[in-house]
């Protein structure tokens, strides 16, 4: 079996996590604050705040934004459920805004209507699906005309840019994740980024019990920091992450090109986006049928994901979720495909004759 995921890890990571036990200071500290210094460099960004997990840091950028109870959060219905949840966990109400087929991002057309539709609306929580920047520009201009905060949630794009300028570096705050299926690992962690000094020092008290300084707390916080021993495999995984992102791009690129099976719809790349390709998404008409094909021939695979955030039972209970009839569709159509740096070129052209091969109605 050729699998979905494999984190890549080396020497250096061990090495360095070697390191951090042998100092005996497990804890957050010189490690994160590297970690921290570097990421922010790699981004472009003024600061960036280490946290456990992207979760964790979706919910510190709600409530570092000032996201009260009962009030409106716009975001995306075809995502990892974590986006929506952070939501919920700051006492916000999720309001969600249907994606554009094209790209399975959020729609900024379907975004205009959302707020319309909901002009008490304080944030917008946009996400980066697979790797593939949304259109922050046509985002960005409809958010500041209606003075709205937009967290990027960047779990699945690291190092995707447009025209140049990093996800992250768009909104307020930016949002990434470090599990070990992402584009580069800490085993568990995540990374908030912000240009704001006052944002950023908000979150480093939130993260860390609501303390302006040791044993005075000014916040409800909570314990979401980072450990030097996640950091150290940051550290060396950031270093990778450039090499790591050009052989996911040279992969995709390949597949887009050789598979010109018409039983599949292939992901797009616009003229000026980088695609970091953290999943080869296809659309299929036949899913069951495909999955059976790539299990009977050994290719991994994923589907990401197999139900609209609004059609978790969690969320039915709920009112006035808005519109996702695109990400519904998106849902019964999307199949992830080995993209991993790690692939041989034997694993590739195996894959792409596979994928040739295969036959809708065979």
């Amino acid at each position: 079996m050729i699998p979905l995921v494999k984190p890549m890890l080396g020497i250096e990571e061990q090495m360095l996590v070697n390191e951090v036990l042998l100092s005996g200071k497990l804890a957050q500290g010189e490690y994160v604050e590297k970690f921290e210094q570097d990421f922010a460099l790699y981004q472009g960004s003024n600061y960036c705040v280490a946290i456990s997990s992207g979760t964790a840091a979706l919910h510190a950028a709600l409530l570092a934004s000032g996201i009260q109870s009962g009030e409106k959060v716009i975001t995306t219905p075809f995502s990892f459920i974590a986006t929506a949840n952070a939501i919920l966990y700051a006492q916000g109400e999720p309001v969600f805004s249907d994606i554009a087929l094209a790209n399975y991002n959020m729609s900024p057309h379907i975004l205009l209507d959302t707020i319309k539709n909901h002009p008490d609306t304080k944030a917008i929580i946009v996400v980066h699906l697979y790797g593939q920047p949304a259109p922050m520009k046509e985002i960005m201009e409809i958010a500041n005309k209606y003075n709205l905060i937009v967290i990027e949630d960047c779990a699945q794009a690291h190092g995707a840019s447009i025209n140049g300028k990093k996800v992250g570096t768009f909104g307020h705050l930016g949002v990434f994740s470090f599990y070990p299926t992402k584009n580069m690992t800490c085993g568990e962690g995540g990374m908030l980024t912000t240009q704001d000094k006052e944002m950023a020092k908000k979150v480093r008290s939130l993260i860390n019990h609501g303390q302006a300084a040791k044993y005075h707390h000014d916040l409800l916080g909570y314990n979401y920091r980072m450990t030097n021993i996640h950091a150290a495999i940051g550290i060396e995984q950031l270093r990778k992450l450039p090499r790591f992102n050009d052989r996911r791009k040279e992969i995709a690129g390949r597949y887009s090109r050789d598979i010109t099976n018409p039983a599949f719809t292939k992901p797009i790349c616009l003229t000026g986006f980088e695609h970091v390709y953290h999943q080869y998404t296809l659309g299929v008409n036949n899913r069951n049928h495909f999955i059976e094909y790539l299990e009977v021939h050994g290719i991994g695979y994923g589907i990401h994901y197999p139900k609209a955030i609004p059609d978790q039972p969690l969320y039915q209970q709920r009112d006035n979720l808005g519109s996702f009839t695109n990400a519904c569709k998106a849902a019964e159509r999307v199949v992830s495909i080995p993209v991993r740096p790690g692939l041989t070129e034997q694993e590739v052209d195996y894959i792409i004759t596979t994928l040739q091969n295969y036959r809708e109605n065979g």
